[in-house]
């Protein structure tokens, strides 16, 4: 087997590993598209494990996401990357210590796109460690959701332009991501809360959560108008779906759905 090939093998295990969400919309991905969404993916999960690691200290963070952000800029050195984590090799994920490995098996007339919505992200995630994630008004929510998950959208739109000329609007994009977002800050609202942070606004209850999480799925909704290739429609119709049906199930008092619903929301979309 190829260097390359293997790479794939092990990214989409990686995926497997790493994402309930994404890992089944990925795998059903025609073979060019899948590798490259499952490259991006991983992009932004490594930066992500660092932004979300209970053993790492703010300042620590924010170095370590900045002086990441910086060397997705140019062309990606792996040597430099694995001196700056070196000291953090034991605690870090095995997803982010492979970064420079995701990027690799990104086709090459992407993954400047991919590199840099991935270092947007990194320094955003910087901007709010220093913070210390304290959101105050709707507008921090909408910032820290489009630096956390709006960027996926952006990030996927870039990715289906490239792959068939797809055109999709931006700001529905960034709205898809936030919609995710908000449905797992309501689904982690307690689990937060225990480990002393907050991602809803002063003032708001968690009606306005759900509000805030509906407004952003029914811009997912506008967004997925403008595609029109299956293949996308699939992958994004899953994660929609599934999202929609745990605000319910959080309405109803339920933290989560169920295996099942999921494989049956996921056959249902297969099937339609």
């Amino acid at each position: 087997m190829s260097e390359s090939r293997k790479l794939q093998k092990e990214a989409m295990h990686m995926l497997k590993l790493t994402s309930r969400t994404f890992y089944i919309p990925i795998s059903l991905l025609k073979p060019n598209l899948k590798k490259t969404v499952a490259s991006a993916y991983l992009c932004m999960r490594a930066v992500d494990e660092i932004e979300d690691h209970e053993e790492l200290d703010s300042e620590t963070k924010q170095r370590l996401l900045r002086s990441t952000s910086e060397l997705l800029k140019s062309d990606f050195d792996q040597q430099a990357y694995r001196e700056l984590l070196k000291a953090y090799e034991s605690l870090l994920p095995e997803v982010t210590l492979r970064l420079g490995d995701w990027i690799s098996i990104c086709p090459p007339d992407i993954v400047e796109e991919v590199k840099k919505s991935t270092g947007i992200m990194a320094d955003g995630m910087a901007k709010w460690a220093e913070k210390d994630w304290h959101i105050k008004t709707k507008e921090d929510l909408d910032d820290y959701t489009y630096y956390v998950a709006g960027l996926v959208g952006v990030m996927l739109s870039d990715i289906w332009r490239w792959y068939d000329g797809t055109e999709t609007d931006y700001d529905l994009a960034i709205g898809y991501g936030r919609g995710l977002q908000a449905v797992n800050i309501l689904r982690n609202q307690g689990e937060d809360s225990e480990r002393g942070v907050n991602f809803v606004p002063n003032g708001w209850n968690r009606d306005d959560m759900f509000q805030y999480t509906e407004n952003n799925l029914a811009k997912a909704d506008e967004y997925m108008k403008d595609i029109h290739t299956r293949n996308i429609q699939l992958f994004c119709q899953i994660p929609l779906a599934l999202a929609k049906r745990t605000v319910k199930a959080l309405k109803e008092g339920r933290e989560k759905i169920s295996r099942n619903e999921v494989e049956t929301i996921v056959e249902d979309i297969r099937n339609d």
